[in-house]
Formats: C-alpha cells, structure tokens, sequence
C-alpha cells in the first residue's frame, strides 16, 4: 500500500486487505477443521468468517445502506451470528462473506467519508465505519490465525 495515497483510499484498502485475511481463514480447511470448537466460545473458524459476514451487514447494509436488519435476516444479537447451521459449508459461508464485502463496498461508494448516521444515540461517519471494520475484521483474523495454528499442530 502507498502511504501517499488518499485517506478513502487508504481506508478501503486497508479494510480489504482484513477481509482478504478474514476469507484467507477457510483455505485449505476441511469441513471438521472449519467446525472444530478449540476454545470455550463459540468462535470456530467457520463461526468467525460468519460471523464478519454479519459484521459487514450490520455496519453497511443495515445502518449505512438503512434496510432493517429484519430485512436482512440477519441474527439479533452478537452471539447468534457465530452460531453455524447444518447448511453452512466453507463454500458456502466463504461466498457469503465475498458477496457481503462486494456489496458493502458499493454502498460505502455512494456515501462521502463525513456522512454519519445514528450508533448508540450519538453520530458515527463513514470513516468510523471503515476503522471500526478494520479493527474488529483484524482482531477476529488473529483469533482465527491462531485457531488454524492449533489445527495444524494437532493435524
């Protein structure tokens, strides 16, 4: 990345760069691999790639975008987006997760950094949504990066 380039640029690129490495979570798993539980959470490698799925939904299709969450079918709370149904496979939750980036990116496109809408009672910009992914996308791949590490020495 070109620390000269502009702050939405910057911004987007250090955002995908987290999605990418979110994604990258799933390479090379197998279906039990992705569904291993290694911790006392629910937080398994294909419960984390969902998990940032629903992420992206909430903060840019939801809040940004404005359709309802009900509306999206997404869970209610932060617990349930963890939660894994038969039908998910890496296939099919590693596609979720690149269509929901895919679209978060073309509404992040419609908005100016400085456009804000509503968090908690009080304003949060475009530019807070794009760090507040960029954290929490970062902090979920170290969780992840770590869950494959035990896979791999117990493989």
């Amino acid at each position: 990345m070109d620390s000269t380039t502009d702050e939405r640029a910057m911004l987007e690129q250090m955002l995908d760069v987290q999605r990418g490495e979110i994604a990258a979570l799933l390479d090379g798993i197998d279906e039990e691999q992705a569904r291993a539980s290694l911790v006392p959470s629910l937080t398994t490698l294909l419960g984390l790639v969902k998990h940032a799925t629903f992420v992206e939904r909430v903060w840019f299709h939801s809040r940004v975008a404005g359709v309802p969450r009900e509306d999206l079918g997404i869970p209610v709370t932060v617990d349930e987006s963890f939660v894994l149904d038969d039908a998910d496979t890496v296939e099919s939750v590693r596609t979720a997760h690149l269509d929901a980036c895919a679209r978060s990116r073309e509404i992040a496109a419609e908005h100016d950094l400085d456009e804000q809408w509503e968090w908690h009672g009080r304003p949060v910009s475009l530019r807070f949504v794009h760090l507040q992914l960029i954290q929490e996308l970062a902090r979920h791949a170290g969780h992840g990066d770590i869950l494959v590490e035990q896979l791999r020495a117990a493989g």
